[in-house]
């Protein structure tokens, strides 16, 4: 519930008590759920028309009517459609033997498609238990779309009384727990209407009442409503938080503040836990008089919103295996081009542009670029004798006569093994053979090959295209790859080309890079076992597309996710297996974030599959190489000169 003014009213509601769809009223026996009434008597400043039943809305359900402390529970019955909530708990009842029942930029390389999910193996669906505050947000939650055998607890307001409830949420035997309700909002940039999801639910005296650690897979699903939400702390208080009060917990970190989630957090232990709660004032819109039913509406609207999440992650809860697979993420090129880019901006100052992405990962980028790198296209949106990096894919020698005609100062962060391939096309055109590059048209090395002699490489994307190839002399004939290809694919490739050309040789050595080969035997490794595979890595990146195709054509169901937040929930039900890698461009980081969400959806069991360990490294390039020798010197004289000038300290003297 909000700490300004409840819109829900409330206040005066006697201890909670809890109670699944109740067994013995009509409609809950023939399968329909029971909501919160439409009124409550005792909440004058909730407007009628808030609870009002729309034209052609179903008929209130059973529930459970609200009694005095120590009183118990009445039963009403109503017409119940099927399928229309979750089970309705009433204030105060005691839990019965029916609450213990079980529950039931550059062109991104194509997707594949997507194969038939493996059935996994059936298993008891968990239990899920709501708690809400207020009646209208019981009602809101009870219309949102929860399942249908949620078990629903109305906690009252305040602390006091959501630790009486807490031992009622207890009771109810949950496989996963939830506090739905409205907040105030603590942070700048959140405004009426947006919603929080906890990361951890803070006490008022700072102690941490539990961590919630699935908090960005359940905001993803929210989000994919189109709902804005953040993610981070919320504080529980005892009374409402208003003026420097707010102000001092906005300090503390803390982005909304409740007068009911720690109680209820620390109640459940260690069970899945998750408190989503929708704004309805801030500090720079704090309720008052005139718009508290507007924004008390608008907020039980959005909470309508929260109940197919909610139930996808409750569905997902339970423990599971994680598989990690070794090597996953940053390759070596990876890492010295991301450092080309740091070391730029360290010796030359902001700003240093990059052309084309540095490595394809949204999250790398966006991190260089708050540490003064610009990002351009094309080397005409850089000033004229600025410095610029050249990206781990490579160029054209195109790209370097236009860098010099506009007196660039140049840094190539191509990755060596992308120049190995430059050089070998180089080496091939020149002696007269025609070079058939594997590859995917629009990718940036691609593109860089390519331009090591226009006219002399072909470009070959499948098995297909190689019968309509004409070739001026089919004796001399090579063929490279793009680095960042699936083997098998390649191989594909390279297999028709040898039975159109028979003359045709390779490589001496093997175009696809050690990393994309690694992490695809690692991943395949992983598929043997995981009945779904999270690939981390963003959808330009060819390499981890390459990782889904992979895994995919194993017969396991994959999927590419830029970070934790786009992951599904319904990927996970009835998953008890996962594995995860990530592409040679992806931040370790993120697979760790990945872990930890996970994690937070029951006992996680996280073991590593692995292939073997890389311990490959690539020098910088001659230019910084050379100016960090430079910087070093000018250093060690200062130092030098310094210490010349300053008379030694004798012992004794004065």
């Amino acid at each position: 519930m909000s700490t300004s003014t409840s819109p829900g009213g409330d206040g005066t509601a006697p201890d909670a008590v809890v109670t699944p769809a109740d067994r013995t009223a009509p409609a809950a026996a023939a399968g329909g759920p029971a909501v919160i009434p439409n009124q409550d008597p005792a909440s004058p400043s909730v407007p009628s028309s808030a609870g009002a039943r729309r034209p052609g809305a179903p008929a209130a359900l059973p529930l459970v009517a609200a009694a005095g402390r120590g009183g118990s529970a009445s039963v009403a019955t109503a017409p119940a459609p099927a399928g229309a909530g979750p089970a309705a708990v009433g204030p105060s009842a005691a839990v019965g033997s029916s609450a213990g029942a079980p529950a039931g930029g550059v062109q991104a390389p194509p997707r594949p498609a997507e194969p038939a999910a493996p059935v996994a193996r059936p298993r008891r669906r968990g239990r899920l238990v709501v708690a809400t505050a207020l009646r209208f947000e019981a009602m809101a939650a009870g219309r949102s779309g929860l399942p249908s055998d949620t078990v629903m607890v109305r906690t009252g307001m305040g602390p006091d009384k959501a630790g009486r409830a807490a031992r009622v949420v207890r009771q109810a035997r949950p496989d996963a727990a939830a506090i739905v309700g409205l907040s105030g909002g603590l942070a700048p940039g959140i405004k009426p209407g947006d919603i929080v999801v906890a990361s951890e639910v803070r006490a008022a005296d700072g102690s941490v009442a539990a961590r919630c650690a699935s908090a960005p897979l359940l905001a993803g699903d929210l989000r994919r409503l189109g709902l804005t939400v953040h993610v981070g702390p919320i504080v529980t208080v005892a009374k409402v938080a208003t003026g420097d009060e707010r102000t001092r917990l906005a300090a503390t970190g803390a982005i909304a503040v409740d007068m009911e989630s720690a109680p209820i957090a620390a109640g459940v232990g260690d069970v899945p836990f998750a408190a989503v709660r929708v704004i309805v004032d801030t500090a720079d819109e704090p309720l008052g008089r005139l718009d508290l039913v507007r924004r008390g509406v608008l907020g039980l609207r959005t909470m309508r919103r929260l109940g197919l999440p909610i139930g996808a992650w409750a569905a997902a809860v339970g423990r599971r295996t994680v598989l990690l697979a070794e090597p996953r993420a940053f390759c070596a090129g990876v890492e010295r081009a991301i450092e080309v880019v740091e070391r730029a901006l360290e010796l030359h100052g902001a700003p240093v542009y990059v052309r084309k992405q540095i490595v394809h990962n949204s999250h790398v980028v966006a991190d260089l670029a708050a540490r003064g790198a610009i990002f351009v296209e094309e080397l005409d949106e850089v000033p004229a004798g600025a410095t610029v990096v050249f990206s781990a894919h490579g160029v054209a020698p195109a790209v370097w006569n236009q860098a010099d005609g506009r007196q660039l100062s140049v840094i190539d962060a191509t990755c060596p093994l992308v120049e190995k391939v430059h050089a070998e096309a180089r080496r091939f055109t020149s002696r007269g053979d025609t070079v058939l590059l594997i590859g995917h048209s629009g990718h940036e090395e691609v593109d860089g090959t390519l331009g090591e002699a226009p006219g002399r490489i072909r470009l070959v994307q499948s098995p297909e295209e190689v019968d309509s190839l004409d070739v001026p002399d089919p004796e001399r004939v090579t063929y490279l790859m793009q680095t960042t290809l699936a083997m098998d694919e390649a191989e594909e490739v390279v297999d028709a080309l040898k039975e159109r050309y028979p003359a045709i040789v390779g490589p001496g050595s093997a175009d696809i890079c050690y990393a994309t080969s690694n992490r695809q035997n690692a991943v395949r490794k992983v598929a043997q076992e995981a009945q779904l595979v999270l690939v981390v890595g963003s959808a330009n990146s060819a390499n981890s597309v390459r990782l889904v195709e992979v895994s995919r054509r194993d017969g396991v169901a994959s999927h590419l996710v830029e970070n934790v937040g786009d992951v599904e929930l319904s990927w996970l039900d009835g998953v008890e297996t996962v594995g995860i890698s990530a592409g040679a461009s992806a931040p370790p980081s993120l697979v760790e974030e990945l872990t930890a969400a996970l994690s937070g959806l029951g006992t996680t069991d996280v073991t590593t599959r692995s292939v073997g360990t890389e311990t490959v490294a690539f020098h910088l390039p001659k230019e910084l190489r050379r100016a960090g020798a430079t910087a070093a010197g000018a250093t060690a004289a200062g130092a030098t000169a310094a210490g010349a000038a300053s008379p030694a300290h004798v012992p004794g003297s004065s």
